[in-house]
């Protein structure tokens, strides 16, 4: 599986779609997998909502709750919008549900919006309700498109968006919503695009733009050279967000994979996951108001055992983990920085020859996730390596929040506002935990670590 699809909650569920392969632990033509859950964290597998025909593979998009009936489907029923892909030839398309999403008829009328010419890599719809119409995002090369509906059938190009930020790579799923700025009384739009190449951490990851948005267009409002981008690791690829979140949240899902590797990463019976989920949020900065990522709350319901340090001494000779095992666990700490301090963080995935390093370099001031020795990672060049991005501690304190899963670390610094995200692929008996600093001793404010329980996943 690859890129999450058709986010939308309805009547107590949260709908997850996303771009399947039912046949292949290699990408091929791609159908719409099913999941729902009650609390986002457990979850029901339903059947597959979307094969391929005669018109093409099930390529991306996004779905909505058509409240008022505006496209003649029926009372509230569930639209899907999506991409058709035959022969490179792309189009934009419709299905509905009138049982909460259980079966899907494709509409007749299709395509809503047929293959651009001479456009190519017109895919990928975002569709929301603004104010009195429908918006449709759909990325067209190094651009976004924009285009209004009253009825989600016949569409009207309103606008596009483009040469700014990264433009190395194909851009793909966009996603665009509105955010308040924390403790201002100011609101932003926010524009996320994935990238197909150009990431710092090398292949795709996924930009995103601060602007506003006026029910037409979108326009930013930072430098056009500038690139922000949503996370500094190597896989958080095609992020998407949920419509018609119940707690008028901002959600989103991307997933945990890189373009560069992602038919060859070590799997038997599976290729392909998702980061955790995360909440939405601005925040200004002296740079300019970014985009802060938060773990959703409902994770806390799968603490377990837990360990707790407060004010000690973290000294270069001394593991304060000794004896800790773990592969499934979440990590909170904070630590007051000196001067003298060279390097400090966590050795995670401790085996013979393995570990993967989440740390801070305080000369350098970036925090990291050091995979070079997390595992098996020679099935390509690019995935031994450091990930890293420049952190300032304020008043000299380093806030870090882990989760460390199976095959992932996703690392979030800056009370969310860096988050790095990393596959691993380590030996089911590398179980260590280690706690280092190198230099000088550095004072430990607080740690916890919580055992995490499993998800449950039923069909």
């Amino acid at each position: 599986m690859n890129d999450p699809n058709g986010l939308v909650s309805y009547q107590g569920e949260y709908h997850l779609f996303y771009q399947y392969h039912p046949e292949s632990t290699v990408w091929g033509p791609m159908h719409w997998g099913h999941a729902v859950s009650r609390d986002l964290i457990n979850w029901k597998y339903l059947p597959i909502a979307l094969y391929p025909d005669e018109h093409g593979m099930i390529f991306s998009g996004s779905a909505v709750v058509d409240w008022n009936n505006t496209a003649g489907f029926g009372k509230e029923a569930l639209v899907a919008i999506f991409t058709y892909n035959k022969d490179y030839k792309e189009t934009q398309n419709l299905a509905y549900s009138l049982d909460k999403g259980r079966t899907w008829t494709k509409y007749s009328g299709n395509p809503v919006i047929p293959a651009p010419n001479p456009l190519s890599d017109c895919r990928d719809p975002k569709v929301f309700w603004h104010e009195d119409h429908w918006v449709m995002l759909l990325t067209a090369g190094d651009k976004i498109l924009f285009y209004t509906s009253s009825d989600l059938r016949n569409w009207e190009q309103s606008g596009s968006f483009g040469k700014r930020g990264s433009t190395t790579g194909v851009w793909e799923t966009p996603d665009l919503f509105k955010l308040s700025v924390s403790n201002e009384n100011q609101t932003r739009w926010v524009l996320t695009a994935g990238v197909g190449n150009g990431h710092p951490a090398g292949g795709s990851g996924t930009q995103y733009f601060i602007g506003e948005f006026d029910g037409r267009q979108f326009t930013s409002e930072g430098p056009q050279d500038t690139v922000l981008w949503a996370d500094y690791g190597a896989d958080y690829y095609a992020p998407q967000s949920w419509n018609d979140e119940p707690h008028h949240r901002r959600l989103m899902l991307g997933w945990m994979n890189n373009w560069q590797y992602a038919k060859v990463i070590p799997a038997a019976e599976w290729r392909g996951s998702f980061s955790l989920i995360r909440e939405l949020s601005l925040k200004r900065t002296e740079a300019g108001i970014r985009l802060v990522h938060q773990p959703i709350p409902e994770l806390q319901t799968l603490r377990q055992k837990s360990y707790h340090l407060q004010n000690e001494m973290l000294t270069p000779e001394v593991n304060l983990l000794t004896g800790l095992q773990g592969e499934v666990f979440e990590i909170t700490a904070e630590f007051q920085l000196t001067n003298d301090v060279k390097l400090l963080g966590f050795h995670v995935r401790v085996g013979k020859g393995e570990r993967t390093t989440i740390g801070y370099d305080v000369q350098a001031k970036k925090v990291f996730v050091d995979r070079t020795h997390s595992g098996q990672n020679d099935f390509h060049e690019g995935f031994a390596d450091i990930h890293s991005t420049e952190l300032i501690c304020a008043d000299n304190i380093l806030r870090l929040h882990i989760f460390v899963d199976h095959g992932s670390v996703e690392a979030f610094a800056d009370d969310g506002l860096l988050v790095i995200t990393d596959c691993v692929f380590p030996a089911a008996e590398s179980t260590g935990l280690e706690l280092f600093v190198e230099g000088d001793p550095v004072r430990l404010n607080q740690l916890d670590i919580f055992q995490l329980a499993s998800a449950s996943y039923t069909t």
